[in-house]
């Protein structure tokens, strides 16, 4: 998905992927950044903590966000089967609401105190490292305010998904998308 998202994105800016420039993508996911930095590449696509290490090492300058500059492309998404929703409904509900209130925290805190609650989690990154992310992610509007899985985003994941030739037929939003259980989490 990092890979598609980055072409849409070029090309959405007037540059082919395939001519004008030359992604390699024989990198190990965790390695990019250790062969950015060891290597003649101009760019990197980069995950958190990697890109701030970057930064912080000296090795590099955070030029652009995929997740700023493409839109809102739902990105991280839960599915479940139909049967399973219909049969479990209040576990569907019980964990949309733990998202919903894990995205008001994070739309409710600062930076620091963010870090400090999720720092267990990371115990390999320095809490103000952590701090700096998800301030990155706010500047960014990296949260959105709710779990909703608007069809102009679903639009715009197909969009991508087509461009790369990874989508042979287009899907109707209110034939594979449910917002109840999110609607039901904002109230």
């Amino acid at each position: 998905m990092p890979e598609m998202i980055f072409e849409y994105i070029l090309k959405k800016n007037g540059i082919d992927p395939k001519t004008d420039l030359t992604i390699d993508q024989s990198i190990d996911f965790g390695l990019t950044a250790a062969a950015f930095t060891s290597s003649d590449a101009d760019y990197t696509v980069e995950f958190e903590p990697f890109a701030t290490a970057l930064e912080n090492e000296g090795n590099g300058v955070v030029v652009a966000s995929l997740g700023v500059d493409s839109g809102y492309v739902p990105y991280t998404a839960y599915s479940a089967k139909k049967s399973y929703i219909e049969k479990n409904p209040e576990i569907i509900q019980a964990f949309t609401n733990a998202i919903q209130r894990g995205l008001e925290y994070v739309n409710t805190h600062s930076s620091e105190e963010i870090a400090r609650t999720i720092r267990p989690q990371f115990r390999e990154t320095d809490e103000a490292v952590i701090a700096a992310i998800v301030e990155r992610y706010k500047s960014q509007d990296t949260w959105k305010n709710d779990t909703i899985f608007e069809e102009s985003s679903f639009d715009l994941l197909q969009n991508i998904l087509e461009e790369a030739g990874e989508l042979e037929k287009r899907v109707p939003y209110k034939e594979l998308v449910t917002t109840e259980y999110s609607e039901a989490a904002a109230q």
